[in-house]
């Protein structure tokens, strides 16, 4: 047995997660695979089972707005308004209270396509932002997670290029190409990205192929133990959030991020050109660094804090590490994650993507990532020997 299906079985047999699948890859294709667990009652875990994958959408939002970049059709720095005018209009930075009525003023300017892909635009989550969670209390503002297409006019917590801070502008990127491109965003993606890499079992809504396969949901309670729990997109919302939308497997998701390694060609489909490949890795946020995230919203999420000491960016896409980690990624890795610990990343240096997915709640429970470590460096380990 492999030492990385070792950790997989060791996490399920100490509730460090209640079941998982794990695979790697490189630009040529799969290289391992392995799963511990039960992803429902009765059925094994495998690349084949289907999960809601939730913030895991957000690099396939951004590669859609990619890919027009690439054609010509949008550019990485043109404002919001110059796509979305009417949605656009309605921005405002929060700027405190009469009472509990909020007050507002006019943004210093307007977000750019760079900034919304980015979480520098302003635009904030409520779990992590003590502002706009008070906001959106006392305002009754619907989450983004509604789908409701009225959600997405959030209050602004700070003027676009100010910090980091981790929210819903690739909701409004998702706008952006469906504005730009005509098509909804389930049909282009479909059209454009799922279908010709064959993504079959990827979709905004379970198609009847893959109900069989979905996942379960579980929640740790106080006492340690893992529970049923219900945490999904809402079915045929009024938009497709391309901060949350999606479902997929962990076939599905190792053949996208392995497009990165290829230079944006997969199967013989040339999705965007290198040199736009190249573009969306890159340091996007100049000396801005991501900090900790501090969890609003404990049962949901605990506290994130990425490689602790490893100064942290990101590119249009993902989440940018700008040194090596020991035993681990090397400096220029991209990878991000789902609420439900769904987890995922790609080292372009040493040509090798991963994926590690559950579904549990909270999110980076340390105890799962406890797991994500051990496996991440047994990829390493593995590669070296």
């Amino acid at each position: 047995m492999s030492a990385k299906q070792g950790i997989l079985d060791a996490a399920v047999a100490n509730a460090d997660v209640p079941f998982v699948v794990a695979a790697q890859g490189n630009a040529a294709g799969v290289t391992w695979s392995g799963a511990a667990g039960e992803a429902a009652p009765g059925r094994a875990a495998g690349m084949d089972t289907v999960y809601r994958i939730f913030s895991m959408t957000k690099a396939v939002g951004s590669t859609a707005a990619m890919m027009l970049v690439d054609r010509g059709k949008i550019g990485m720095d043109d404002p919001v308004d110059m796509h979305l005018p009417e949605m656009a209009a309605n921005l405002r930075v929060l700027e405190g209270w009469d009472g509990d009525t909020p007050t507002y003023r006019a943004p210093a300017s307007m977000p750019t396509l760079r900034q919304l892909s980015t979480h520098t635009s302003g635009l904030v989550y409520e779990f992590w932002c003590p502002e706009i969670g008070e906001w959106m209390q006392k305002t009754g503002h619907p989450t983004v997670i509604s789908g409701l297409d009225a959600s997405l006019n959030y209050a602004m917590a700070f003027d676009p290029g100010e910090r980091w801070d981790y929210g819903i502008g690739i909701d409004w990127l998702g706008k952006v190409v469906e504005a730009v491109d005509g098509r909804r965003i389930d049909v282009f993606l479909q059209e454009e990205l799922f279908g010709p890499l064959g993504m079959s079992d990827t979709a905004c809504e379970v198609g009847d192929h893959m109900a069989g396969r979905l996942a379960g949901v579980k929640a740790r309670g106080e006492d340690g133990a893992f529970g049923d729990t219900e945490l999904a997109p809402p079915p045929s919302p009024e938009f497709y959030g391309m901060g949350h939308a999606l479902y997929s497997t962990p076939a599905d998701y190792l053949t996208f991020i392995r497009l990165f390694l290829n230079g944006g060609t997969m199967n013989g489909h040339k999705v965007m050109s290198e040199d736009s490949v190249e573009k969306m890795l890159a340091n996007s946020i100049g000396d801005l660094r991501i900090g900790k995230m501090t969890s609003l919203a404990p049962p949901m999420s605990a506290d994130v804090e990425l490689f602790p000491g490893t100064p942290m960016t990101h590119s249009f896409g993902f989440v940018r590490n700008e040194m090596d980690v020991p035993e681990m990624r090397t400096a220029g890795s991209q990878g991000w994650a789902g609420v439900l610990n769904s987890h995922y990343w790609f080292d372009p240096a040493k040509d090798v993507a991963a994926v590690i997915m559950t579904q549990s709640l909270p999110f980076a429970d340390p105890r799962f990532m406890g797991t994500y470590e051990a496996f991440e460096k047994a990829v390493y380990a593995e590669m070296a020997a």
